[in-house]
């Protein structure tokens, strides 16, 4: 059945190939960027042309999810297009590398706006419609490293994604009962393909990281880099976790998993985050709130 979807930072990495892998499916996809001419309008033609060579229902959207009229006018824009918005996929982000202390207090709270706030302002656009059309699906594009393990120098990004994940977390339990199911997709830390370290956002402060970089911890960031890259198996596919996403859209309602890790290095999240949602479950459980892990027509 076709559906329509929504999804964040569509321009490039696990977005664009999500977007492509929904479309392919069969269903109408809106991929989101926030700004159709960055990077000379490359990533817009490129959808375009595939919609053309594939017969895809694949559309560029713009949408800054830092602005919550940005987001507004794109959720409109599809409700006016469609009638209808199934699937919401928060999959915009933003990644820092660097020591913590050398990234400025604005730093932080940029990268706080891109990959949690701008999420919620998502969500306040979208959720009046989802709850009145009865359901739907929320996907939040999440990280191994809020309950994996954390090398250096990743701090505000780390923060970041484990703020994201609590977020979700408690938007699944709050949203159950408007029949509005929630997957967590739990990439790892894919070195390759995606181009998230390249484009990291580096520390404002250069003379503080120099005290790092030219002191106790000189070359302690390309081992870091180095020692993630060679974890990941050399046959590990980005698009696997478009793939993920994609397989979790095709399921049933009521029947997807509150997670699905997508993590070829194995750092250790599934098995904490095992943990940690047994634990959840078992609290709702504990406080009469059982119903809320399900939606409702689960």
């Amino acid at each position: 059945m076709e559906k329509t979807i929504l999804i964040t930072g569509a321009s490039s990495g696990f977005g664009a190939m999500t977007a492509r892998s929904l479309a392919r499916a069969g269903h109408r996809v809106y991929a989101s960027m926030r700004d159709l001419k960055a990077h000379g309008g490359v990533p817009v033609a490129e959808i375009e042309a595939l919609a053309r060579s594939e017969g895809l229902n694949l559309m560029p959207i713009e949408l800054d999810v830092t602005s919550a009229s940005s987001a507004e006018s794109a959720v409109a824009r599809i409700i006016r297009e469609t009638g209808r918005l199934d699937v919401l996929i928060h999959n915009a982000g933003h990644m820092g590398f660097g020591p913590a202390e050398a990234f400025s207090p604005e730093q932080l709270v940029q990268l706080y706006d891109v990959n949690v706030v701008g999420a919620h302002r998502l969500n306040r656009a979208a959720l009046p419609f989802m709850r009145k059309s009865g359901g739907g699906l929320i996907v939040w594009i999440g990280s191994s490293s809020t309950r994996g393990g954390t090398p250096p120098f990743l701090a505000p990004y780390f923060a970041a994604k484990a703020a994201m994940d609590a977020l979700a977390q408690s938007y699944a339990l709050e949203l159950a009962r408007f029949d509005i199911e929630t997957t967590i997709l739990v990439p790892g830390a894919f070195t390759k393909g995606t181009q998230h370290f390249a484009h990291a956002m580096q520390p404002a402060d250069a003379e503080r990281s120099a005290v790092y970089w030219q002191g106790p911890y000189a070359g302690a960031d390309e081992a870091a880099l180095q020692g993630l890259a060679s974890l990941e198996p050399a046959e590990a596919d980005p698009s696997a976790v478009a793939r993920a996403v994609a397989d979790v859209v095709a399921m049933p309602h009521g029947k997807r998993p509150f997670r699905v890790h997508v993590d070829p290095s194995e750092d250790g999240a599934e098995i904490v985050n095992g943990v940690a949602d047994r634990v959840r479950a078992q609290l709702l459980e504990r406080i009469g709130l059982k119903d809320l892990l399900h939606p409702t027509r689960a």
